[in-house]
């Protein structure tokens, strides 16, 4: 079994959870049930029509939340395991990460926001607590999945104070100013190196980018030049592949050994000592932390600004605002059991407000869009 670092976050100092339980898990931890609970949700399977990056009826390779979800905690445990840390607890949080993500992607969520701005807006990281703590419905003794507060607080990644000061105990850390578990924090690092490199193998499968275009990044032209040096009749596909994964390795190789010294040259005795250090303890060399930047900053401007990816969000977005405006007229078309805000000091619009973004959240892409057609087109004699 792995010897944890007294920094890691052990299972016996749990802050534990919500609501207390009857008996600890046989044969698995608690951060072993958290990761489980996850699993199982609802909200986890729903992630598998849910985009990534491009809608997902545009075709049948190109990642999804689940996949991209289950390649970050794949990087993440790697990460965790080689510095002695939970990689249980590592693997819940990256795994619970893009529950709360809308239907097509970030260009849902911005509409979605834009649409409650009366009524508190709408963060995809806080609907993912929200999610675990309220929506998920399947225990008969309290509501949402009752994770430990170590998870909760991992899958919090931003938070505002106004929003921080209303959620108790996961919202602390934003109000003094103190880091969250070291596992947090590679769940942090392990999404931006998954996302990254897998949408430029998306990028490349869609026609959005060329490997010429992507030779003015340095990470991806030095890999480039590695494996065309190695294979020179290799097929593209098999190349890209091959260049990626050295991508991948390359950044968790280099997040490993530059977090080792960082957390040498500071005196870390307990999980206390890392929430109270006053920086940031996981991290890139400096060399590949520009290179990885840049490359983030190459694939925003080529492919999530791209035509074609805008004119998906621009339809994308116009359904979500669609959806949103109808439900806020008519309550009559929500389930019966969209209403979970309890809030005495919330009126009944917001409430209302909350209980449309919860429905419309929680939707895939698929459904999304067969549910506007359902209500806007006018031939569909069907319900």
């Amino acid at each position: 079994m792995q010897s944890l670092a007294p920094y890691a976050s052990h299972e016996f100092n749990s802050r534990g959870r919500r609501y207390q339980e009857p008996s600890p898990p046989s044969y698995r931890g608690e951060y072993q049930r958290d990761r489980d609970r996850i699993v199982h949700s609802t909200a986890f399977r729903r992630l598998v029509y849910k985009t990534q990056v491009f809608v997902n009826h545009e075709g049948d390779l190109y990642r999804t939340r689940l996949t991209h979800s289950i390649e970050v905690a794949q990087i993440g445990r790697s990460i965790a395991k080689a510095l002695n840390l939970n990689e249980v607890l590592c693997e819940a949080i990256c795994l619970a990460h893009d529950l709360g993500h809308t239907p097509f992607g970030h260009a849902g969520q911005d509409a979605l926001n834009e649409c409650m701005r009366p009524y508190g807006g709408f963060e995809h990281n806080l609907q993912s607590l929200r999610l675990v703590d309220h929506i998920e419905e399947c225990y008969a003794d309290f509501p949402g999945l009752n994770l430990t507060f170590e998870t909760r607080e991992g899958i919090l990644k931003h938070c505002s104070k106004n929003n921080a000061e209303r959620l108790g105990d996961v919202g602390e850390r934003f109000l003094n100013r103190t880091q969250p578990s070291l596992e947090a924090q590679i769940a942090n690092l392990a999404d931006a190196i998954a996302y990254n490199n897998h949408d430029v193998d998306d990028g490349l499968r869609a026609g959005l980018l060329t490997i010429s275009d992507l030779l003015e990044c340095e990470l991806f032209a030095r890999h480039e030049a590695v494996v065309r040096a190695a294979y020179p009749r290799l097929a593209e596909r098999r190349a890209i592949h091959e260049i990626v994964r050295r991508m991948i390795n390359e950044l968790v190789t280099d997040l490993i050994q530059n977090t080792q010294i960082i957390l040498q040259s500071h005196t870390l005795k307990s999980v206390e000592d890392v929430r109270q250090a006053g920086q940031v303890l996981i991290g890139f060399s400096e060399r590949l932390a520009k290179e990885h930047q840049q490359l983030k900053t190459f694939l925003r401007q080529r492919v999530y600004l791209h035509s074609r990816v805008l004119a998906m969000t621009t339809k994308a977005q116009r359904v979500i605002r669609e959806l949103f405006e109808t439900y806020m007229k008519t309550p009559g078309l929500l389930p019966a059991d969209a209403y979970r805000e309890e809030n005495e000091q919330i009126d009944d619009l917001h409430r209302h407000a909350r209980a449309v973004a919860d429905y419309i959240a929680g939707m895939t892409d698929r459904y999304a869009l067969r549910e506007h057609n359902r209500l806007f087109d006018p031939n569909l004699t069907s319900f």
